[in-house]
């Protein structure tokens, strides 16, 4: 039976600082009977596409296998801009890969859902990986990553992003981001601070305080702006990729939120930087993602004719905010237990080694509050992170480094050197995702990919901080890709010439024509573009 939050607060209190314990249950066994992914209810098979076949999670299938927003009619006459390469999607990623085009010589389209920097990347708090460290390697990167992913990535992507790394951090600071110095370091001339994430054999994760994610998308928004060739598209989502009549990706239609109207962006070549799929809340979960994560760019590639994989992977992250309720699913930074904040049930007992990889953590807390060992407090349950242990070991941690989950306590009503955060998982990432090789281009001609739209550089399950480097590593690759084939023959005959032969299989499929997507954003936002289309018009 679930303990009520007074009593789990007493027995915390009673046994703190509790001994670290090792789970009693084998890690595959703990995946299989309590990780989401592993519940084969949640799952389908594709019917349709290029990766027909495939199982995906049902939430994700209802998207993919449906009818586009737009028609030829509704295009006819929309304004057309052009650019040498499109890049749709304001995050990290999508910054990177504009910077480097335009940098290629490349004119660039930038169009965002929202505004430059509203993404997930704002919201990632623990760090970057880079094997950085004396007695670190780019071998041990690769096998970590590879390990925790349950080797199923695929090696040639994990090879790239590894390899990659430490240029990447040097490119970052020379694009003016800061990060932590190790203790008694200077400015001029200190140490990287390096922490141990969790599935790592070496302290290879570089923060800047818990805010990570927060200060890399301001150096990139600024370096964008200031970057001459690119031209922004604030609020235009893509509808619909455009293609030619031999199936290259030529651009895509876009839709101007303020006029309420398309507009065609042609381009001789397109990537897509649109995130993942948080806010679809698969399996019930709250999400710590930003609004805009609708999975629009699996979406628009799959119909174009890309191929797909691991889209049954999603990634929990273990410490999601479980109370209060205004802040359900607002993400507490592995940065904690990173720095040695413990996991404690309603018994007072840890019951899970903190810095395995977080499949392994997240299963470990749903198990204990599926058998009766979670926390509840007003109809929901949880864990505690144990963040006042953390400050009594360390203190000043909370207020020197921790800065954002202390700003986080004291939106929720509390001190969190006083009392611990409930705490319970929540949807984080997209595992699989657009396949690509190492320089981002996908399946169709024209159409490359880079950040949390890919799949299979990270398995079954992201190491913590290889997000934010695999924005890095492939929005560059990416975006020199991108300029180059752009130099090549232009596209011609632009239409939505892929839609018919989409259309036809969906049909032979049984498949309805009036469920329409992408949806742009949550059910709950209440938004149709074809209506706001059908206003404007």
């Amino acid at each position: 039976m679930t303990r009520p939050y007074p009593a789990a607060l007493a027995a915390w209190r009673g046994a703190a600082p509790a001994p670290a314990v090792a789970s009693p249950l084998p890690v595959p066994a703990l995946l299989e009977r309590f990780h989401p992914d592993r519940q084969h209810s949640a799952m389908v098979t594709l019917a349709v596409g290029s990766s027909a076949g495939q199982p995906c999670r049902a939430e994700l299938a209802a998207l993919l296998q449906a009818d586009a927003l737009v028609e030829d009619v509704d295009i006819a006459g929309a304004p057309v801009l052009e650019a040498d390469v499109l890049v749709i999607g304001g995050g990290g990623a999508g910054c990177v890969a504009a910077l480097t085009a335009a940098r290629a010589g490349a004119r660039v389209l930038l169009a965002t859902k929202l505004r430059l920097g509203d993404s997930n990347t704002v919201m990632a708090e623990g760090g970057i990986q880079a094997a950085i460290g004396a007695e670190d390697s780019l071998q041990r990167h690769f096998e970590d990553t590879l390990r925790a992913g349950h080797f199923v990535a695929d090696k040639a992507l994990v090879a790239a992003l590894v390899s990659d790394g430490p240029a990447a951090i040097r490119w970052l600071i020379q694009e003016g981001m800061s990060f932590d110095l190790a203790p008694g370091s200077d400015r001029m001339g200190g140490q990287l601070l390096r922490r141990k994430p969790g599935g790592a054999t070496a302290a290879r994760l570089l923060s800047y305080r818990d805010f990570t994610g927060l200060e890399m998308m301001r150096a990139l928004r600024e370096a964008t702006l200031l970057q001459p060739g690119i031209t922004l598209l604030d609020r235009h989502p893509a509808l619909e990729l455009l293609t030619d009549d031999r199936g290259r990706c030529a651009g895509a239609v876009l839709h101007d939120l303020a006029q309420g109207r398309p507009v065609l962006a042609r381009a001789g070549a397109t990537l897509l930087a649109t995130g993942g799929a948080g806010r679809l809340h698969a399996a019930g979960f709250p999400t710590s993602n930003h609004y805009g994560a609708t999975a629009d760019g699996l979406v628009l590639a799959y119909r174009a004719g890309a191929a797909l994989r691991d889209m049954d992977s999603l990634q929990y992250h273990p410490t999601g905010i479980a109370w209060p309720p205004h802040m359900t699913g607002a993400l507490v930074s592995e940065a904690a237990r990173a720095s040695g904040a413990a996991l404690v049930n309603g018994l007072g007992a840890r019951f899970v080694d903190e810095l395995a990889t977080r499949d392994v953590v997240a299963a470990a807390i749903l198990r204990e509050i599926a058998e009766g060992r979670g926390i509840g407090r007003d109809g929901v349950e949880g864990v505690f992170l144990d963040t006042p242990g953390l400050e009594a070991r360390e203190p000043g941690i909370l207020a020197q480094r921790l800065v954002t989950l202390t700003h986080l306590a004291g939106r929720a009503g509390f001190d969190a050197a006083q009392e611990p955060f409930l705490v319970r998982p929540t949807l984080h990432y997209q595992n699989g995702g657009v396949a690509i090789d190492a320089a981002g281009r996908t399946a169709v001609p024209g159409l490359l990919c880079a950040g949390e739209v890919t799949g299979g550089l990270h398995g079954r399950n992201r190491m913590m901080g290889n997000a934010l480097l695999e924005l890095v590593v492939f929005g560059r690759r990416g975006g020199q890709a991108a300029a180059e084939d752009a130099r090549g023959e232009r596209p011609r005959s632009i239409g939505l010439n892929h839609l018919a032969e989409w259309r036809r299989g969906l049909i032979a499929q049984g498949l309805p024509l009036t469920r329409r997507t992408p949806i742009l954003f949550p059910p709950y936002g209440n938004f149709d573009a074809t209506a706001d289309r059908g206003r404007a018009a």
